[in-house]
């Protein structure tokens, strides 16, 4: 089995590092500047929790953390 180094590595992070890009570029035009701030909080917040959590160092911070993405990942859908 293999074991993780780094969150960088975590293909959950990596996909969200590629959502939060596309929301950046997506958004790039929008005029609606509360809204835009708020789905591009969400976004960044799905990838930095993965990383905190990850550095953390224990399973269960890990886990905790991904819950608390995973509420950023719905309040980004809702939003979107």
């Amino acid at each position: 089995m293999v074991t993780v180094q780094k969150f960088e590595d975590l293909i959950c992070w990596q996909k969200s590092r590629l959502l939060t890009k596309e929301i950046y570029k997506a958004l790039k035009d929008c005029k609606d500047f509360g809204f835009k701030d708020q789905i591009q909080r969400a976004a960044v917040s799905i990838m930095s929790n993965i990383a905190e959590g990850f550095e953390r160092g224990t399973q269960q911070e890990f886990v905790n953390y991904l819950y608390i993405a995973k509420g950023s990942a719905g309040e980004m859908r809702a939003q979107l």
